[in-house]
């Protein structure tokens, strides 16, 4: 049975550069510098259409059209090019390209650009002619040796790139060198991904065929690097280029056959070697012995029969063993059938998935299985202008897209990720509607009436009246926000979408203030934002749920206005002093007892200190003077001075620093009493062996209250409220 590698034939860059010389050779001939692929036969048919070969820039002259093989060239030799007035058409396939770009900045950067790969290989040399002193090396061998040279090689800033259809093993062997003696290596794996995938699927048919066949130009460095893998496991490896130099004989006999090709062997030359194999296992297994007559009714038979089965060789991945055992039944397509799936056409609007093989900055080329050389324009990609396309897209990633164009005359086709991500969208809008979920996105615009919210790519319309801000509240707020929404609308075929902020926020509010109800306790401590502001006090949203802080509340200090300590926006450490669930109210507090006034003053004084005071009010009564900031003590007019005085202004004005004596404090009440008289008065002679008298305060011990209206009361002398005004 015959098993045919699934990525065998062409790859995406010769694929591409074929069809671009095909395109060019309609208008007329064409030159391409140095043999377009590896493959004889190609190079001869496209030479028949009219496609040149020239060696050098000095084989161009002025107004000649120059195509550029996907080996790509150095930037000497494109410049040339240029210089001599040649149209210059650039088919260097973009995994190549992406390794120019590597070396170049590496290059400029000032370091030691190193290349993996065989010397003489334009591919090769066009990249060394994209930076300064290279340093190629065959492999870990001659690796070795130019670390060995120097021992500052070793401590040299490497910038390491593959040649694109190096073998893994060979890139592998090199990375652990590096590794292990270079200090300041960065090391870039550009094997190109269908190559790896080529030869992981040839390694795994030459371990399970008897005989392998390496279809591939004999000057194509993957395809000999394909025929050394297949060799190393299957001593019955033939490369071949063209069906006549396949040895059936060698075939005879094997049982299983695995074919694979190159990148440069094209569809036709894989089926002619694909027919005579067939043709001559046709042969083995209907011999004709009968005589003539009969030879002649058997050979009728095998014209009738069924061509012999071509399977597509399985997955990299084992097979489970009832699938191997399924392996020996003829396979349902033939190698006819299968080249034709590999050639089938696509048409605009189709859904189809590839694998990304590179990426540029004006696109990313998609691989599909298929005759067409796909890509997305990075406008396609993605409707997010933030995402930056390296961090969003590696190459061997899987891109699912919908077909926007297909040019069966180039044999392109232009993707659209985001067209199909928009599908997928809308659909998944249309889901969240139904469900009632919440869904995310960014504020893109203020609109007439509202504003435009991004969600998934589609613009979703939010209402003012629904988009959460309070009343007469700028719409420009919202603008590059994220924010959370609720679909309340969708009509797919007018491609409207309405949604609502306010539903998600009186939502979560709600469970807030559920939660709030459900854990408060006096006590308990909240961070909180102030909403709004009265002449008694200040609101706050403690977490779906508003309290208040009495203006009393607010500050050790007097105060008369909330505005005076907070404002609106403001997030505060409150706690709760009370509450009542059933009719929905909080009280809460904000001044701190740690900053109490009166427990700082008592904790720093005591009846009998001498304290230094500022004169902050005066009363007929006496003067109030303030001993520290929210703490006020009461000198009564009767001791302000030694002499009697009419008026406490006749001795004190407001702002006056003076000493006072504390001569009472009541802690209950939270009072002060001061005097300045009992600092010029001799203390009075102890009294000896005088029995205990009731608790009197003494004349300066005066203990007071005052009236709204000014007016004392409590212990004070009769000829206080003698006082003439």
């Amino acid at each position: 049975m015959i098993h045919v590698a699934k990525s065998a034939g062409f790859c995406f860059g010769v694929s591409r550069s074929v069809e671009l010389a095909e395109k060019l050779l309609k208008d007329g001939p064409c030159k391409s510098l140095g043999p377009l692929i590896h493959n004889d036969d190609v190079v001869g048919k496209l030479a028949e259409m009219g496609l040149s070969v020239v060696e050098s820039p000095e084989q161009v002259g002025p107004g000649d059209r120059v195509l550029i093989r996907s080996h790509g060239v150095s930037k000497a030799v494109e410049d040339a090019l240029r210089a001599a007035g040649a149209e210059v058409n650039d088919a260097t396939c973009p995994n190549v390209s992406r390794i120019h770009r590597i070396v170049s900045e590496a290059s400029a950067r000032g370091r030691q650009v190193l290349v993996i790969g065989t010397r003489d290989h334009p591919e090769v040399r066009a990249i060394c002619g994209r930076c300064e002193s290279p340093v190629v090396v065959a492999d870990a061998e001659e690796l070795e040796a130019w670390l060995n040279q120097n021992v500052e090689n070793c401590t040299k800033e490497l910038t390491v790139v593959v040649q694109t259809t190096q073998t893994e093993k060979n890139l592998r062997e090199c990375e652990k060198l590096i590794k292990k003696w270079c200090t300041k290596a960065e090391i870039f794996d550009t094997i190109c991904f269908a190559t790896s995938i080529r030869q992981e699927e040839a390694v795994k048919l030459a371990s399970e065929c008897g005989a392998m066949v390496v279809i591939g130009g004999k000057d194509s460095a993957n395809s000999l690097h394909l025929a050394e893998l297949c060799a190393e496991r299957c001593p019955n490896t033939q490369f071949i280029a063209t069906a006549s130099e396949l040895d059936l004989g060698a075939l005879s006999g094997v049982g299983d056959v695995g074919v694979t090709a190159g990148a440069s062997a094209p569809s036709w030359i894989i089926k002619e070697v694909l027919d005579k194999m067939s043709d001559e296992i046709l042969i083995q297994e209907n011999p004709v012995e009968a005589p003539v007559e009969e030879a002649k009714v058997e050979a009728a038979a095998v014209e009738e029969a069924a061509p012999v089965a071509v399977e597509e060789a399985a997955p990299v991945e084992e097979a489970p063993a009832e699938e191997a055992a399924a392996e020996a039944a003829p396979a349902e397509k033939s190698f006819d059938e299968l080249l034709e799936d590999s050639l089938k056409t696509i048409y605009n609007g189709d859904k189809v998935s590839g694998v990304v093989v590179a990426i540029t900055a004006t696109e990313v080329s998609i691989d599909l299985g298929t005759k067409y050389s796909a890509f997305i324009p990075t406008a396609e990609f993605t409707e997010d202008g933030d995402v930056k396309l390296e961090d969003a897209i590696h190459i061997g990633d899987t891109v699912e897209a919908i077909v926007v164009r297909v040019n069966d005359v180039e044999g392109t086709a232009q993707l659209s990720k985001k067209r199909m991500d928009a599908v997928k969208n809308w659909a998944d809008i249309e889901a969240a509607q139904e469900a009632g979920s919440v869904v995310e996105g960014t504020v893109t615009e203020e609109n007439k009436g509202g504003v435009v919210v991004s969600v998934k790519g589609i613009r979703v319309f939010v209402p003012a009246s629904q988009s959460g801000l309070p009343k007469d509240t700028p719409m420009t707020e919202l603008v590059k926000q994220k924010v959370r929404l609720k679909i309340t609308e969708v009509n797919r075929g007018r491609r409207r979408v309405v949604g609502s902020i306010r539903a998600v926020l009186q939502r979560e509010r709600k469970e807030r203030a559920e939660a709030v109800w459900n854990e408060i306790e006096v006590g308990k401590v909240y961070r909180g934002v102030v909403k709004s502001l009265t002449s008694y006090g200040a609101f706050v949203d403690i977490g779906g749920i508003d309290g208040r802080v009495h203006v009393s509340e607010l500050s050790w200090s007097r105060i008369k206005n909330p505005a005076e300590v907070v404002s609106v926006g403001d997030e505060l450490e409150v706690y709760v002093i009370g509450f009542d669930k059933e009719a929905k109210r909080i009280s809460l507090g904000y001044k701190k007892a740690e900053d109490n006034p009166w427990t700082k003053f008592v904790n720093t004084y005591s009846v009998g200190d001498i304290a230094k005071v500022k004169v902050v009010k005066l009363m007929p009564f006496g003067a109030f003077a303030e001993v520290m900031p929210g703490v006020d003590g009461l000198i009564h007019i009767s001791q302000i001075a030694n002499r009697r005085i009419g008026k406490p202004d006749e001795v004190l004005s407001v702002g006056d620093v003076v000493d006072v004596k504390i001569t009472a404090i009541d802690n209950d009440k939270q009072k002060i009493s001061l005097s300045i008289r009992a600092l010029s008065e001799p203390e009075p002679a102890p009294r000896r062996f005088a029995p205990e008298a009731p608790a009197v305060p003494q004349e300066d011990a005066l203990v007071y209250e005052v009236s709204e209206t000014g007016e004392a009361s409590g212990n004070i002398p009769e000829d206080a409220g003698e006082v003439e005004e």
